[in-house]
């Protein structure tokens, strides 16, 4: 019955002066789990049930019969003992079964049916839990409701019943954000309270979970009462929890964990102070071996930064550093065992690296590098499905931003070019992983063969997996990390294969500067910088003039924009590639990071006559990492003639506005493509969904006109517009195309993603590139319709040269040569360069 706070979670934002603790609760015996043994316990035999031997039994027995009862309940229990050890679904599925039959056998006026919808209730939220359907959780909800009604006042069991439905509401609150669910879970807590008066030996458990109820809803709405009255409860569950109280220290969190919330509202330093001592407190009852040690010392560090802001006691800082130091030395990074690694660590290692930059402590980069190579760990098994974005939005934050300036103010530049490529695009990085090419391990020997296989049988799993659940703490998960972690680490033991699946070390990401360099911008809250990275030479760091702030600032589409974005940011830059004796009319590469992500680098230039932009000096490409560009070499291209093109054109969406363009656009990509390569038209009734995956499914060249839709706060919702509905980006990357060659998105806001993680990459241009196409145009915001017929007939004239073949390499210079063509008539500049290069 009691949730209690099992890790907090620090972030640092030092322009905010203050550092945000959020509650990550777990029901710890909560009524759930405590009360599920009790609920089912009237009906258990005492030696533990043989499932299938029962379940034999059952059907000899009539439908309505005291012992079947039994034998359901004794059923339902075992399988759900089963599910919790093994983790397999169909046992949770069957105990819920069992569980149904059971509640149909008990009719409304049978004594013992609160038992049953319990159970029920119980069951299905479990359910929820492991795979997020939210069906299940409303029906938990419904259950529990009707079980209080059969507990008349004065039942003993009538708090429990109460505080199920609290625990639901809640999570279906967190879940949707309906305010009514939190409200309600409220009330019911509080009925629950006043069912344990004092001397109740469950009493401290409801005064704990109704303050934190009521810490949720201070955190939602800002009413300074919940808070207070969140404190008061906090306080009196402490009374009742003295020394050598197992859950002592867990109210002892809590409280402190209160008043840090109401001092960051009134500054009241008794409050901060208060919650200082209570924190040693909690501590100290987490001596060594505890694996809630590493929380307590995270959660001492943070307030006594909070102190140290208000104060600016050098002391609080240094002790608050070494407690972070000493967080995540009970969790060594390199121990290999990433499965482990919990937001606690990886928040000890964010909040020490801030602390560090404070105080311009010596240990700063050391902590940058510990926090990304928990960051790695932290988010390298978790899965393509979208739930699981909000976690590594939150996880990413500004790290790998803050690590590469860091880095380079210490003149470690190749660090610097490491540490940014860790912690960006850590999604697809991830999404990779599943797919990492096993061919020289399998060809290895007997053992690298194996593996191989083991390897790519886990991966699958994983991706079934993750699919089914937003839970990666599920039995089912961890099981699968476990054998995962143990498969890397063997195939790590091979000759060879020591790095496998390790972030690339700067040797390796040279590489993507093979045929031009590659021009990483970095926009961080402590500098802006430029790092030029050369085929063979030292990376070369060009310092900018200019703050994050005012890089967020930058308005897009007017010329003295593009003016200001080529004198403070692209102008610095070029003088170093002439410096670099990197010729006129060569190939760049933009690898662009947080801010900097949403500007058209490639259009910046004086606009003066008898001066050059950078369009009239190189030739600009963009990448989202440099492993995205390297993979996309490495990838092997077919032979012209055995590859084939598809064009896909929608004008005219079941919903949504007419593209009157879309016809003559597809019939000048007929024109130009079909007499060079096998040539497919989809479009109007057969432009689909189903229709387009199934074309990815078959083709190698790829031209896409329709509406673009982008979403941005929901990224993986993003789509294409077809004639059924959308084609988004969740349905793309469940796609793993191989030897891809080329797509053009001749659609609005391609390259748009979300508006909280820029370095994610988020967006459609993104899961066409890193789901197989080694080159891809996309678009920076609305393309006007009769603008993109325009642009594709000047590109695909171009793009098919007199050797009469096609060859993706030459996307990026047939588009530079189709925008100095539109120049020539009468277009908005806006739409002269709203479209972009990615890739090879």
């Amino acid at each position: 019955m009691v949730r209690v706070c099992v890790c907090s979670e620090v972030c640092t934002d030092m322009s905010a002066s203050i550092v945000i603790i959020k509650m990550e609760r777990a029901a710890n015996g909560r009524a759930s789990l405590s009360q599920r043994g009790y609920c089912r316990g009237r009906a258990l035999s005492e030696r533990p049930p043989q499932n299938r031997a029962l379940s034999c039994h059952l059907h000899l027995l009539p439908l309505i019969d005291s012992n079947r009862l039994v034998l359901l309940n004794n059923i339902a229990a075992g399988l759900h003992r089963s599910f919790e050890q093994r983790g397999v679904p169909s046992d949770l599925d069957e105990a819920i079964e069992c569980d149904r039959v059971a509640l149909l056998i008990r009719p409304p006026n049978h004594p013992a049916r609160f038992d049953s919808l319990t159970n029920l209730s119980l069951g299905l939220r479990d359910r929820f839990e492991q795979r997020g359907v939210p069906s299940d959780l409303d029906e938990a909800i419904e259950l529990s409701r009707a079980a209080p009604l059969l507990c008349p006042p004065g039942h003993p069991d009538r708090s429990m019943f109460l505080l199920n439905l609290a625990l639901s509401l809640e999570e279906r609150f967190r879940q949707r954000g309906i305010p009514s669910d939190l409200d309600e879970a409220i009330e019911h807590n509080r009925a629950a309270l006043l069912l344990r008066p004092p001397g109740h030996p469950e009493r401290s458990s409801s005064l704990n979970n109704l303050s934190l109820s009521l810490g949720e809803r201070f955190t939602q709405r800002n009413v300074p009462s919940d808070l207070d009255e969140a404190i008061e409860h906090n306080r009196a569950a402490l009374l009742l929890r003295p020394h050598g109280h197992s859950n002592r220290s867990m109210s002892l969190n809590n409280l402190a964990t209160s008043l840090q919330d109401r001092f960051r509202q009134h500054r009241i330093m008794s409050d901060l102070d208060e919650a200082i001592e209570l924190h040693r407190a909690a501590l100290l009852l987490h001596p060594a071996g505890n694996p809630d040690r590493p929380m307590s010392l995270n959660n001492l560090a943070t307030s006594l930064r909070d102190r140290f802001l208000q104060r600016n006691m050098m002391y609080d800082l240094d002790e608050a550093i070494e407690l972070n130091r000493a967080a995540l030395l009970l969790y060594p990074p390199d121990s290999g065992n990433g499965a482990f690694t919990s937001r606690t660590h990886l928040f000890a290692a964010k909040s020490w690296a801030a602390f560090a930059h404070v105080l311009n402590h010596p240990s700063v980069l050391l902590a940058h590098q510990v926090a990304l190579k928990l960051l790695d760990q932290r988010v390298a098994l978790l899965s393509s499905s979208s739930h699981h974005f909000d976690v590594i939005r939150e996880a990413v934050s500004s790290l790998a931003t803050d690590a590469f300036s860091c880095s380079v103010r210490h003149g470690a530049l190749t660090t610097a070019v490491e540490l940014v490529e860790q912690g960006r695009a850590v999604f697809w990085t991830q999404l990779a992983r599943f797919s990492t090419p096993l061919d020289e391990l399998s060809v290895s020997g007997d053992t690298g063969a194996a593996l191989a296989e083991e390897f790519k049988r886990l991966s699958f799993r994983f991706r079934s997996a993750f699919d089914q659940s937003a839970e990666t703490h599920s039995p089912q998960i961890w099981q699968l990390t476990m054998q995962w972690d143990e498969v890397v680490s063997r195939i790590r033991l091979l000759p060879d294969f020591s790095r496998f699946l390790l972030p690339p070390l700067f040797s390796d990401l040279q590489k993507a500067a093979e045929d031009g360099p590659v021009i990483i911008l970095n926009a961080s809250q402590h500098s802006c910088d430029a790092l030029i990275i050369h085929r063979v030479e030292d990376p070369v760091h060009v310092p900018l003039d200019i703050t994050q702030a005012e890089v967020s600032e930058f308005q897009l589409l007017a010329e003295h924009i593009l003016r200001k974005l080529w004198n403070d940011i692209v102008d610095p830059v070029v003088q170093a590639l002439r410096e670099s004796n990197v010729c006129p009319g060569s190939r760049i590469w933009w690898c662009p990071t947080a801010e900097f992500t949403l500007l058209p680098l490639h259009a910046a230039g004086p606009y003066e006559k008898k001066k050059d932009n950078l369009s009239d000096i190189y030739i600009s490409s963009y990448t989202p990492t440099l492993a995205t560009l390297i993979r996309a070499r490495q990838q092997v291209s077919r032979d012209a003639s055995s590859q084939h093109f598809v064009a896909i054109g929608q004008g005219n969406p079941v919903k949504g506005k007419e593209l009157k363009c879309v016809a003559p656009e597809l019939a000048v990509v007929a024109q130009h493509v079909a007499p060079v390569v096998s040539f497919t038209l989809l479009e109007e009734g057969n432009a689909t969904v189903e229709g387009a995956l199934n074309a990815l499914n078959h083709y190698q060249w790829l031209h896409l006109a329709c509406h673009g839709m982008p979403h941005r706060t929901q990224p993986f919702e993003s789509s294409f517009t077809m004639r059924d509905g959308p084609l988004m980006v969740k349905d793309i990357i469940r796609s793993d195309w191989q030897n891809r060659e080329f797509a053009f998105l001749s659609a609005c806001h391609t390259t748009v993603g979300d508006e909280k993680s820029h370095d994610e990459s988020i967006h459609l241009a993104a899961a066409i590139q890193f789901c197989g196409f080694r080159s891809v145009i996309g678009s920076m915001w609305s393309v006007d319709d009769d603008v993109a017929r325009q642009f594709v007939s000047a590109f695909y004239g171009h793009l098919v040269d007199g050797s009469g073949s096609l060859n993706c390499t030459r996307a990026a210079i047939a588009l530079h040569k189709a925008v100095k063509s539109l120049r020539k008539i009468n277009i908005p500049l806006e739409q002269q360069i709203v479209f972009v290069h990615i890739g090879i």
